[in-house]
């Protein structure tokens, strides 16, 4: 089993940057995908932002924050991170790191496919 932390999250101006990180402990594998959701104010779902997977760097956004976030990953730390540019105040969510080792290519975007989940970290921007 695998447990994940998430950590770089706080509150920055419209326009602003922040990185998010996971760190991945326990039963982890190089054959693990790595994806990242948020959940919103007043909103039930949580939904997908981005997603990889470990190895082949394989790696797809969400329209609403492509070319603005950016999914990486650092083998020797066993740390994924969600580079996060030109933040605008609908970006405010707590956001949560997944993982799965048994997910297909075309499932990284969908929630239920993710067994392990980190406690996620608040992000939040202000215009």
């Amino acid at each position: 089993q695998a447990q994940l932390v998430e950590s770089g999250g706080g509150t920055v101006q419209a326009g602003g940057s922040l990185r998010l990180s996971c760190a991945a402990s326990g039963r982890t594998s190089s054959r693990y995908a790595m994806g990242w959701f948020r959940q919103r104010p007043g909103k039930e779902e949580r939904e997908f932002v981005a997603a990889m997977r470990w190895t082949g760097g394989y790696s797809f956004y969400a329209d609403s924050v492509k070319g603005r976030f950016t999914i990486a990953r650092d083998n020797a730390k066993n740390t994924v991170y969600l580079q996060m540019n030109n933040l605008k105040p609908e970006d405010t969510a707590v956001y949560y790191c997944a993982a799965d080792n048994s997910i297909i290519q075309s499932d990284l975007g969908r929630m239920a496919a993710y067994d392990y989940w980190g406690q996620g970290t608040q992000v939040t921007v202000s215009s």
